[in-house]
């Protein structure tokens, strides 16, 4: 029988994070090029050690995936079908093989990070064993990976791979804005910036006008001013007058200028719409641009995003995208994700292409006659249906897929299951102090549980809940 101060203490030791410990067990953490291994006793410490540390929290439920070749998963499939394992399931398995991957990756990394000036420092926590943590930090998958700057923690959504890994991160410890003094040192930045950050460079202003912006938006592009440069430079990014802010998308070959006004909230503006190329291709990497952006969604499923066709249906978008930088314009092939398309009812009998609004979750706007983009004078048909969109002529409809629903439950935070469990659990307690058991109820020795075993319990519902 559970009684009121086993519950509080029960709920206060699930909880309570072991700062304590932590204080009392000074950490000392070597920059040696090692991946540190953390878990709840020393994680504080160690992010309150390194002004810069790069944590991959990881589950280690994918042992087979190393064993995964394209010739067995078929097989594999298979016999998780017959163990009673959805197609959920096996997503996620296929997913959690990039934990697998990582371990070398963030080894390789780690030995270069280390001789920086300003060292990054690349630990990993079972998030899995140790769930208060990853319940803390909102762990929605795995591999989860976060760099803790100051302790503050920032999502990175950039390259897994060793190289590009060290390549994004030098960025975090790069300054806020970058001063250029000449032409030379303007080549030299955007050569070092790499072509998957956008780059933002200010002809003509001073450093403080950016420079609180640049802290904002660190985590998603490149800043710096330029304070000398040629004519030739002008024409090479073609602004012809100062002070200009000029937007370069490396990788979509893109770019774009603003010439004020410099307010504050008209540059924030700007540059939150810069961040995304005009017509973003969408998969499963590039979605996760979209999380922190407002804007709606105009989304285009194509027949195949790759063929001629398609490719000139992204140039009408794009000039779209310019002349309606309130909305996000994206765009994928049924071919490259049918999945995908499903959530929005396309099949391989659909008319494509086809255009719908999205909110980015699992509300869509279907436009009244004009979601059909035509083979012929398919710029008209892009401008009848956002004007259609804008005078509210649409059909508001809701995602049901279980594609859908299976991408958006393999984010599934862990840290709301655990939630859920400890819930369950509190309730089934406080229900069980209102019974009125019999003496013999009370004196039986299998009649409780200690704190310690309903901790286990929850941990084992927690796996279980993971592979269902």
């Amino acid at each position: 029988m559970f009684h009121l101060r086993s519950i509080c203490i029960f709920t206060f030791l699930l909880f309570l994070s072991p700062l304590a410990l932590a204080a009392e067990q000074k950490q000392e953490f070597a920059v040696d090029g090692n991946v540190l291994e953390l878990d709840e006793s020393n994680f504080d410490a160690a992010i309150s050690t390194f002004d810069y540390i790069f944590v991959d929290f990881y589950a280690p439920w994918c042992g087979h995936c190393k064993r995964l070749s394209p010739q067995k998963e078929a097989v594999f499939h298979e016999q998780q079908s017959s163990r009673g394992y959805g197609k959920h399931c096996w997503r996620l398995i296929l997913a959690t093989g990039l934990a697998c991957f990582m371990v070398s990756e963030l080894n390789k990394a780690a030995v270069n990070l280390a001789v920086l000036k300003q060292p990054i420092v690349i630990a990993k926590v079972d998030a899995d064993k140790y769930s208060r943590l990853a319940s803390k930090y909102e762990i929605d998958g795995f591999p989860t990976l976060k760099i803790f700057m100051h302790g503050v923690p920032t999502d990175y959504y950039g390259p897994r791979k060793a190289d590009l890994l060290v390549q994004f991160l030098t960025k975090f410890v790069a300054p806020d804005v970058a001063v250029l003094n000449s032409d030379p040192a303007i080549s030299e930045f955007i050569e070092e910036a790499g072509r998957t950050f956008p780059i933002v460079i200010g002809f003509g202003l001073n450093e403080s006008v950016i420079s609180h912006l640049a802290v904002k938006y660190k985590k998603n592009a490149w800043f710096s001013v330029a304070k000398g440069y040629s004519n030739k430079t002008m024409e090479y990014y073609d602004f012809d007058k100062v002070p200009a802010l000029v937007a370069l998308h490396p990788s979509y070959n893109e770019q774009n200028i603003f010439y004020g006004p410099f307010e504050e909230k008209f540059l924030e503006d700007y540059i939150k719409q810069s961040l995304l190329p005009l017509a973003l291709p969408i998969n499963q990497d590039t979605l996760k641009a979209l999380k922190d952006d407002k804007r709606k969604i105009v989304l285009t499923i194509m027949e195949d995003e790759n063929d001629e066709r398609s490719k000139g249906l992204v140039k009408l978008l794009k000039a779209a995208a310019s002349a309606n930088r309130d909305l996000v314009f994206a765009f994928f092939g049924f071919k490259q994700w049918q999945d995908f398309a499903e959530s929005f009812e396309v099949s391989k009998k659909t008319k494509l292409p086809k255009m719908i609004v999205w909110d980015g979750d699992e509300e869509y706007s279907s436009v009244i006659g004009s979601d059909s983009v035509e083979d012929e004078d398919q710029g008209s048909q892009i401008t009848r249906f956002l004007q259609g969109y804008r005078e509210g002529n649409v059909i508001q409809k809701h995602i049901t897929s279980d594609a859908y629903k299976a991408f958006r439950n393999s984010m599934f935070g862990i840290g709301a299951v655990i939630l859920i469990l400890v819930v369950i659990l509190v309730v089934t307690m406080m229900q069980s102090l209102k019974e009125e058991p019999s003496r013999e109820q009370v004196d039986h020795p299998g009649s409780s549980i200690s704190p310690s075993e309903a901790k286990e319990a929850l941990r084992s519902g927690d796996k279980e809940d993971k592979i269902d």
